[in-house]
């Protein structure tokens, strides 16, 4: 008999609610949720996979611990005793710092990987961390943490209220919107346009977001900061500015900014001056506007600066903080929101990297530099001799996996938590993987905290675990205990001990509503059937919607979360400022030091002028970077790895569609089938991101049919913003020529050279 069950889509960062039918452990279908408050109802190609997904037959069932130089399965006792054996004596022998840790982009979409890292990286000590944060969205934190003093205070575009949206390396109608949290991002596009608003789209390429606008501007890969800095020149020289309150530093950025006049980029960009002078103007008349950014322009040699200035843009015309602009949406599980004025500020370079002394930002090192901090020795300290991965594809993610590929190989030891044995965790001694998604919890941490529209939903497991599984939230607490010396303890004193330390720093802060009180009383009043409830319990009592533990009667807690499945709307998002604030001197601070530091270097960009081609990557709507390469449903029509290349570029090259072409970078060559199309502007070719599952030892039974290219090794790492430590993965120079094979050649080398 059949049954139906609720769960928030872990897929993507829409997190739209699903319906999902069960019959006896096995989802059959998924539809969306017409009842959810957030989604209503709308679903995407993945969500509608769901079932798929959950039981793909290649998930591993068991733990994996190598022996005599194979992974064989394992009891979860006898892999913890393993994880206990690698990870201590590496610790012991060479310091934390010998111990790496890799976090993946699939932990900001479970409740998991939010709860229980931060934990980890403070019980190891160690400094080594790398996230996927550092191939994607640092540059938006650091412009973030210098304009704010938070990294984490990221304004979103208030989609559903303004009336003109400026887009810049962003392809929402593809990937459903990034740090901007919003399911139906397509119709809220279509909303704009049909109540007369304006949709402009900055993009190398005539993506389907880009066929939607009013206007689309096919900028030179890579320029993002040149142009958006122009936009901000004509903002000051024609007297359109209007300030955003509590903000310092205009005067400075308007001398700062002067020498980049729509005149002196037009020829870097590709753009015309006029067209630039046109975007500023028609910005600043907008009643309202938001500028928005994302990949595309975070992953550039000036990400950072880019990034600086779409919020430079929304603060000098007056949109952010304010309806129908960016603004700062508050979750339910936010920290109980303290009163406004100064903070601790943010600071970069705390420490570096030991190989290439890159500055770590928020506590990070790029992931460019894993391989290197691995297989070269320095006099700066102790090489990382063990790795923790979580959730984490590296192999495939950073740049040069065949150099990081190598470099796994020779760890003393190395743990992933991961379902599949993939490009990364064929490496590892020991692999912990976590039940399917339906066999979880699900609640939105780090994605409520940039949605469109603020609301708070939680769903509890649709289906049952199953035996011999284990709960992902228990592996990692596990994984913490056997780490850090504690091997054998009760997993739930993980989640004990947060909730104590959680609970004794509130009661001792005078703005929280439990100041005063006593800690343990309060601990004793938390609902929820496991340790991960009660934390989830706790933050929304303490959070800004929250009861206060009883001081709110009408406030939030698990309980009344519980009561409504479908989730609670808060409401629109409203301003914030300054509260959010948390800069040494109280304000938004327009020029930080850093920026203008890194000033020189982009009106060094100013001569630059790339010779050849230069590559950009690219998103499909049915994948999420190298997850879902394994789902039948997910793969096929357009979701195909192949080389985008203009007509004439094909012309003059001599390319025909379909044909294999050789694709050479600084880190490597790749062969491609060959798509021209005429959505790809001249001079730039794009490959998708996420493919290459060609390497032996992986159970990736369906990807290993149509493997595709891992457009990553075509970069050897060394292209970073030197800000963020962000990988730099668009406007790379490569060459592309068809793929032959040498004369004399046999059959089989023939066909080897066009595959």
């Amino acid at each position: 008999m059949s049954r139906t069950a609720l769960r928030i889509c872990p897929l993507c960062e829409a997190t739209c609610g699903l319906t999902l039918t069960v019959e006896g452990t096995r989802v059959t279908h998924a539809r969306g949720d017409r009842d959810d408050v957030f989604s209503q109802g709308f679903i995407c190609p993945k969500g509608a996979s769901f079932g798929a997904v959950d039981s793909d037959p290649d998930r591993l069932r068991t733990p994996l611990v190598r022996r005599d130089g194979e992974l064989r399965e394992a009891t979860w006792e006898e892999a913890f005793d393993a994880v206990a054996a690698g990870i201590r004596p590496v610790v012991e022998r060479h310091g934390p710092n010998s111990v790496g840790v890799v976090l993946g982009n699939p932990n900001v979409h479970t409740m998991a990987g939010a709860l229980y890292p931060p934990v980890l990286l403070a019980g190891l000590g160690t400094r080594s961390v790398f996230t996927a944060s550092t191939v994607d969205q640092m540059p938006k934190h650091v412009s973030s943490g210098l304009l704010f003093g938070d990294a984490n205070a990221i304004p979103v575009p208030d989609l559903d209220r303004t009336d003109h949206l400026l887009l810049i390396g962003a392809n929402p109608l593809e990937s459903n919107g990034s740090l901007c949290t919003a399911p139906d991002f397509p119709g809220k596009l279509k909303a704009l346009k049909a109540r007369g608003g304006t949709l402009v789209v900055i993009d190398p390429r005539r993506t389907r977001t880009a066929k939607l606008a009013d206007r689309h501007v096919a900028v030179r890969p890579g320029t993002d900061a040149l142009l958006l800095a122009a936009m901000t020149q004509v903002l000051f020289e024609e007297g359109l500015t209007e300030p955003a309150p509590h903000v310092q530093g205009v005067e400075e950025l308007a001398d700062a900014i002067r020498e980049f006049t729509p005149e002196a980029v037009a020829e870097a960009c590709d753009v015309e001056a006029g067209v630039i002078r046109a975007l500023a103007r028609d910005l600043a008349a907008a009643p309202t506007a938001a500028v928005y950014g994302r990949i595309g322009s975070c992953t550039v040699p000036h990400g950072t600066l880019a990034s600086w200035l779409v919020d430079v843009l929304n603060i000098l015309t007056g949109n952010l903080d304010r309806p129908g602009g960016a603004l700062f949406p508050q979750a339910a599980t936010d920290k109980t929101p303290r009163p406004a004025g100064p903070g601790r500020g943010f600071a970069l370079g705390r420490w570096h990297s030991r190989v290439s002394r890159h500055p770590e930002a928020k506590g990070e090192l790029p992931l460019s530099a894993l391989a290197e901090e691995i297989d070269t020795a320095t006099e700066e300290g102790e090489p990382i001799h063990a790795l923790i991965a979580v959730a984490a594809n590296p192999v495939l993610s950073a740049p040069d996996g065949d150099r990081l590929d190598k470099a796994l190989d020779s760890l003393d030891f190395m743990v992933s938590v991961d379902p599949y044995l993939n490009e990364t965790s064929r490496h590892a001694d020991v692999v912990l993987p976590p039940p399917p998604p339906s066999q979880s919890p699900h609640h939105d941490f780090a994605f409520n905290t940039l949605a469109v529209r603020n609301q708070v939903r939680y769903t509890r497991p649709a289906v049952p675990l199953e035996p011999g599984r284990m709960a992902e939230t228990e592996i990692l607490a596990r994984l913490i205990l056997a780490s850090t010396g504690m091997q054998g303890a009760d997993p739930a004193a993980v989640d004990q001990m947060v909730i104590d330390q959680t609970l004794g720093k509130a009661v001792r802060e005078p703005h929280s509503p439990v100041d005063g009180r006593d800690p343990r009383e309060l601990a004793a009043r938390l609902t929820g059937d496991t340790g991960p409830e009660r934390r989830l319990d706790m933050m929304l009592r303490l959070g800004p919607y929250g009861d206060g533990f009883g001081v709110r009667p009408d406030g939030l807690g698990l309980e009344k979360l519980l009561a409504h499945p479908h989730g609670i709307d808060l409401g629109p998002l409203e301003p914030r400022l300054p509260q959010p604030l948390k800069t040494r001197s109280g304000r938004v601070e327009l020029l930080p030091g850093p920026i203008a530091d890194d000033l020189p270097r982009l009106r060094a960009a100013l001569a630059e002028r790339p010779e050849g081609l230069v590559l950009v990557g690219r998103r499909h709507l049915r994948s999420n970077n190298s997850w879902m390469h394994n789902v039948p449903a997910l793969t096929g029509g357009s979701n195909r790895c192949t080389l985008h290349i203009h007509p004439e570029d094909a012309e003059r090259l001599g390319v025909e569609d379909g044909a294999a072409v050789r694709v050479k970078g600084a880190g490597g060559e790749v062969t491609a089938p060959a798509e021209v199309t005429d959505t790809i502007r001249r001079g730039v070719v794009s490959l998708p991101h996420g493919w290459g599952h060609n390497r032996p030892g992986t159970r990736l039974s369906h990807a290993s049919t149509d493997p595709g290219v891992n457009v990553n090794q075509l970069l050897d790492g060394r292209l970073l913003d030197p800000l963020s430590g962000n990988a730099v993965l668009n406007g790379v120079p490569v060459e592309v020529a068809p793929a032959t094979a040498p004369e004399g050649a046999s059959v089989t080398e023939k066909l080897t050279a066009l595959t």
